[in-house]
């Protein structure tokens, strides 16, 4: 029999996290708790490898991300997606939050994602959050900054096992067919600066690293892994995606 799981979305968190804190409200006399970030002083946090986080038992596994992380070009978001092809891998009982929001970019991120990440105690992260800003023009040193500051609290603020994923050659996917050659040349230069970055910063906060660059050669030229909008995944992209995470996460 298939073990349950309990899948939860933002908005439903949202709602949950709002009828708390009316519920709080009208309660007398609050007790008074050290702040969040005393807590992070006092007790210095460290990150966990794959082997111990697969002999935890139950975990639970915050997805930070967008259209891909909700499954967008699949059949079926909710069981297609790679996030919960990913979950899917996970011990008996553990819980899935996936916070993946379409089009959203880093910077809003860390005020709609971040905050849920941080208050529900993971033991597995996964990040996808990247192709919007890119493909948006957002300004590497923005990017850069704002990545930063996402791994930072997130590794100081728990001890959970972090995978983030890069930028695949998005030159060879069919949305970029209508690119000449020097402005393919142009956005692959770019690609390999943004992953560059991505790359020193992962290593800075000790995050393990996707490089769909150089293994996602198969999500972006196999024709069967895109959907038919020329830019997500097919439930089989979503299959080979999930396969690299895993891949991440276990080592």
């Amino acid at each position: 029999m298939k073990h349950f799981r309990f899948w939860i979305t933002l908005e439903a968190l949202v709602l949950l996290l709002v009828c708390s804190a009316c519920s709080s409200q009208a309660t007398s006399n609050p007790v008074s708790r050290p702040s969040p970030t005393n807590q992070i002083q006092q007790q210095p946090v460290q990150p966990i490898t794959g082997q111990q986080l697969l002999a935890h038992g139950s975990i639970t596994y915050v997805a930070l991300g967008a259209s891909d992380a909700v499954g967008v070009g699949s059949n079926k978001p909710g069981s297609q997606g790679y996030v919960p092809l990913i979950a899917d891998h996970l011990p008996k009982g553990s819980h899935l939050l996936n916070l993946g929001v379409s089009g959203i970019k880093l910077h809003a991120a860390l005020q709609k994602e971040l905050p849920l990440a941080l208050s529900t105690s993971p033991r597995l992260i996964t990040i996808w959050l990247v192709t919007n800003d890119f493909v948006a023009g957002v300004r590497y040193d923005d990017y850069m900054q704002d990545l930063a500051t996402l791994l930072k609290q997130l590794r100081e603020g728990t001890q959970a096992r972090i995978v983030m994923a890069n930028l695949p050659d998005l030159t060879k996917l069919p949305a970029f067919a209508q690119k000449t050659a020097e402005q393919k040349a142009t956005i692959l230069t770019q690609i390999r600066r943004w992953n560059t970055g991505i790359a020193t910063l992962a290593t800075r906060y000790n995050i393990a690293l996707v490089d769909l660059f150089i293994r996602g050669g198969a999500l972006t030229t196999h024709p069967e892994y895109i959907s038919a909008d020329g830019f997500h995944p097919s439930p089989s992209g979503y299959v080979q995606l999930a396969n690299y995470f895993w891949d991440a996460i276990k080592e």
